[in-house]
């Protein structure tokens, strides 16, 4: 009798991959921002001084703020929602440290901070108490 299978181990079954519901999909990026990136803002209390909609625009609206030490230019897509008179004098929350952009050839130096529905007009970030021009915002 040959006794073949004694001396040749048998070799192990090749690997089976992992059921279906044991493989993990690629990590995605994550997408929140780091309490770093988010302390690198500098949001700053300002008054807009002038308003005026934006030649063939629908939604973009020229404003001027005052930050109480500089004025500033801004271009905000919140034409659709706001009329430039009702904006005069209006305290709002602006991003200062942002690279300047050049928006439908007008150049914008940061960002008015405003709320955003899926579907909806852009809702300005109010103050329930009025805080000194140029004050910052945590």
């Amino acid at each position: 009798m040959n006794n073949e299978s004694q001396d040749n181990p048998v070799a192990p079954p090749a690997a089976q991959p992992p059921a279906p519901d044991s493989v993990q999909a690629p990590a995605a990026e994550d997408p929140r921002v780091g309490i770093e990136d988010f302390l690198k803002l500098d949001i700053r209390a300002a008054r807009i001084v002038a308003a005026e909609r934006v030649p063939k625009s629908k939604k973009l609206m020229k404003l001027e703020v005052d930050l109480g030490t500089e004025r500033r230019q801004l271009v905000a897509g919140i034409a659709e929602a706001y009329e430039p008179d009702a904006l005069a004098g209006r305290l709002v929350a602006v991003v200062v440290n942002l690279r300047p952009a050049t928006i439908m050839g007008i150049q914008s130096n940061g960002m008015i901070l405003a709320a955003s529905a899926p579907g909806g007009l852009p809702i300005l970030i109010a103050f329930e108490k009025e805080p000194p021009l140029g004050a910052r915002v945590k």
